[in-house]
């Protein structure tokens, strides 16, 4: 019971210290206070400072357990990985996935291939129209030209001819 008497000593002494004005507080001789303090430290039991001891030990106990749950926690999840990456599901998942991206590499390789062979075979096809049309349009130049030429021969003959008349006629004239 000597601590309660010791702290009953410290609220008189605090009841009755001269107060600041305005301000709530009071004055409390520093010496007194701190060997009062000291007293009463020497009087707890030691089931208290056993206790506080507990409490320290407990925290650090805890937290050297959070760093060793994380640490275990990251080495099963490295573990798992490893496993999960040597197991035969998923060598064979990756085997299947390296053979479905080799198939769709060979597939896009003949459709590139097929569409090249379908443009050249068409521009091929194209190029013979261009010269057949080509060839038929210069018979019809020809054509034409000839008509024409053979229709000017013909107006130049008429012409000619009226004009050798018309020079026989100027002729007789005279």
């Amino acid at each position: 019971m000597e601590v309660m008497q010791l702290l009953e000593y410290l609220q008189d002494i605090i009841e009755s210290a001269p107060k600041v004005p305005i301000t709530g507080k009071v004055i409390i001789d520093k010496k007194e206070f701190t060997d009062l303090l000291d007293q009463i430290f020497n009087y707890l039991p030691d089931d208290i400072k056993k206790a506080q001891w507990i409490v320290s030990e407990k925290d650090r106990i805890m937290e050297e357990a959070k760093k060793e749950y994380e640490t275990v926690k990251q080495d099963t999840l490295d573990m798992l990985k490893k496993q999960v990456e040597n197991h035969d599901i998923t060598k064979e998942a990756q085997i299947r996935a390296q053979e479905i991206l080799t198939a769709a590499q060979r597939d896009a390789k003949a459709i590139r291939l097929g569409a090249r062979d379908y443009a050249d075979e068409v521009l091929t096809q194209l190029e013979k129209e261009i010269d057949g049309k080509t060839q038929e349009i210069i018979k019809c130049i020809q054509s034409n030209v000839e008509k024409t030429a053979i229709g000017l021969t013909d107006e130049i003959s008429v012409t000619v001819k009226d004009i050798r008349e018309n020079i026989k006629e100027l002729r007789s004239i005279k």
